[in-house]
Parts: structure tokens; sequence; C-alpha cells
């Protein structure tokens, strides 16, 4: 059974040893990111010391992609974070991007795979390891269109946050959330993120990433991400998603004017008389995205009765309105074939409130 909360991180420093990855002059990707990666490491280690960290590689060496995802996989990891730098043959791109498992959008995103990808051809017997898939094929990546979709929602929401500290904290040109398919995000069993830092072909990100100071930004933007991620997590993970006494001055989960719950009543502003109803109801959640779906069947994979709750980053999705906590876990039970990552939550005057807390009045 999968344990509850961030217990375990395995952080990826792309390439190693033969394989330099991207190069510019004397900036060479496998030395940048390895660099970055064990500041991050270090960052959570000395912020959580509780949280195991694992590496795929502490060194110059060459660790090939599958071997990096049973690393991850042995470690029984919660977290898989796969750090790179890019390049191009245009030197005015620039910016940072993070991708996510899933089939490419476009040409672009295609070739950050094909890229990404081309080091199993660095590797011993790769065309019976990886199954005669070829890097360079984009029919290869067909593969990739009918992948599971269990760990994509926690994916997207670390990246979207990584993306944001990036912009807002770092101060780098957000290229945004992406989606391809990576190889090494292929084979891991948790929510994991491949993060492209910069541009090393583009003269102002060079500086920036071959500096100290830029460097150890990037690792704190991404260990910021990383905070968030796991305080919402675990959050969830404990059943405690804003309870009556935990509530914040700004409701972190408001039910706007704008994107009110379908059939349910606005929130009232803060200070308003309303008459305290005490409503409670359960319901169930299977997605959170930063992106905002409208709440029909053909985006939910069928399923007719969905609402949604709009927060400060995230968009959160819901399926039914039950009086009883029983009706709630049966609906659980039968959603979780679609998505595996749901779970029960419940409502009190239309507000998040802890599951186990109702349990024990």
């Amino acid at each position: 059974m999968k344990k509850e909360g961030i217990s375990v991180v395995v952080i990826d420093p792309g390439h190693g040893g033969k394989d330099l990855g991207a190069s510019f002059g004397n900036a060479v990707e496998k030395n940048i990111v390895l660099d970055i990666a064990l500041k991050l490491g270090t960052t959570i280690k000395d912020n959580y010391p509780d949280v195991k960290v694992v590496y795929t590689r502490t060194s110059d060496v060459f660790i090939p992609l599958y071997k990096r995802a049973e690393i991850a996989n042995k470690n029984e990891a919660d977290l898989f974070i796969s750090i790179h730098v890019n390049a191009v043959n245009a030197q005015s791109v620039q910016g940072t991007e993070t991708f996510v498992l899933g089939l490419h959008r476009n040409d672009d995103n295609l070739e950050v795979a094909k890229k990404e990808n081309a080091v199993i051809l660095l590797e011993d017997d790769y065309n019976s390891t990886y199954e005669g898939f070829d890097p360079n094929l984009p029919e290869s990546y067909i593969m990739f269109e009918t992948m599971q979709e269990e760990y994509q929602g926690q994916s997207v929401m670390l990246a979207s946050g990584i993306q944001n500290e990036f912009r807002n904290y770092a101060k780098r040109l957000d290229r945004s959330v992406k989606m391809a398919g990576f190889l090494v995000l292929r084979e891991t069993t948790m929510p994991s993120v491949l993060i492209e830092t910069g541009f090393i072909s583009h003269n102002g990100e060079r500086q920036y990433l071959t500096s100290e100071a830029g460097r150890t930004r990037l690792a704190y933007s991404i260990f910021r991400a990383f905070r968030d991620y796991k305080s919402a997590i675990e959050q969830r993970s404990s059943f405690q998603l804003i309870t009556e006494n935990q509530a914040k001055s700004s409701d972190e989960f408001p039910l706007t004017n704008n994107n009110p719950p379908s059939g349910l009543p606005l929130a009232q502003p803060q200070g308003a008389t309303t008459q305290q109803t005490n409503e409670i109801f359960y319901s169930v959640q299977i997605m959170a995205l930063t992106r905002k779906l409208e709440t029909t069947a053909a985006n939910f994979k069928g399923e007719k009765n969905i609402f949604s709750m709009q927060g400060n980053n995230l968009n959160r999705y819901f399926s039914g309105k039950y009086k009883s906590l029983e009706e709630a876990e049966l609906e659980l039970s039968r959603i979780r074939a679609k998505y595996p990552s749901a779970f029960v939550v419940a409502f009190k005057n239309n507000k998040l409130i802890s599951v186990k807390k109702l349990s024990e009045h």
C-alpha cells in the first residue's frame, strides 16, 4: 500500500559521464545540472530532516535512463525530479519549462523529448532494453498517447509550482508547463517532472546557469515549489484540507462569484450576516489542475456529476454530493477505476472540512 505524505524524493541530474548533454563553449549540461541537483537536495534535507533524498548520481558518471527510474521505484519514492538544461540553434530562444509525461502537443516539445531520449543510443543493447524504441522516429512516440494518467494531476501541480517560482522568484522567462514523451519518466511509479532550467545557447542564460548565484537561485526556486507541493499533498493525505479552525483570512478555496460549484449557493463575503445551516455533504475529489476545465462529461471520462472549486493556483474537481460518508465511499470505489488518486472530502456550509474531524463528532 502506498504510504501517505512525502517522505522520499529522488533527484535526477540529467546525463553524466560519457553523456555530456547539451554543451556550448565551456558550458556543459551534465555539470550544471549536477550542481543544481545537489543544492536542491541539500536544501530539502536542511529544511526537512525526515525526508529521504536519493540522487540518481552524485558525481560525473553515466547512468542509463532505465536505471534512473529503477532507482526511484526501488526506493519507493514519492516524487521524481529530473533536472536538465536546454540548447537550440536559434540563440535568441530562452526561458524555463517543466515537462510531465504524455504525448507531445507540438513539434517543439517532440524535439526536446528526442534530445533527452537520445542518450539511450549510448547504452549497450538499447534496442532490446527499450523494446525497439527509436528516439529519432516520431512514430515511436505514439505509445505515450495511452499512458496512464494516475499521477498526471500531481505532476502538473508540482510542475506549475516550479514554473511559478522560476517566474516570480528567479525572474526567469516562463515557457510554461508542457507534455512530452520522456523515457526517463515513463517507468516511474510516482508523480514525476522533467525540468529544463534554461538555454545555454542563449548568452544571458548561459551566464546565469554557469554562475554560482544563478544555480543557487534555480535550486531554491525548485525547493520552494517542492515545499508548497509537500504541504498541499500532506494536507490532502491527512484529510486536513481546510478546517474551520485552520481557515485563513483569505479563504484558500473560495467559492467565487465567477465560478461557483454547480448547485451550491455562493459563499458570502467576510463579515456578512448569514444564517448558518450547518449543511454537511460528502464528495470525491478526482483531480486538481492549474488549468480550468468545463465540467462536461467529455472532459471527465464520461462522468456527468462533476463540480469544481477554484483556488488561488488550483482548480479542484469533485464527483457527486452525498449525505453520508458511506455513499461517498461507494462512489470512491467506483470512480477509482477511472481516477486512481481520487479520495473522499467533506463540505460544511460550502467549505471543505476535515473528514477526520467530522468523524470524531
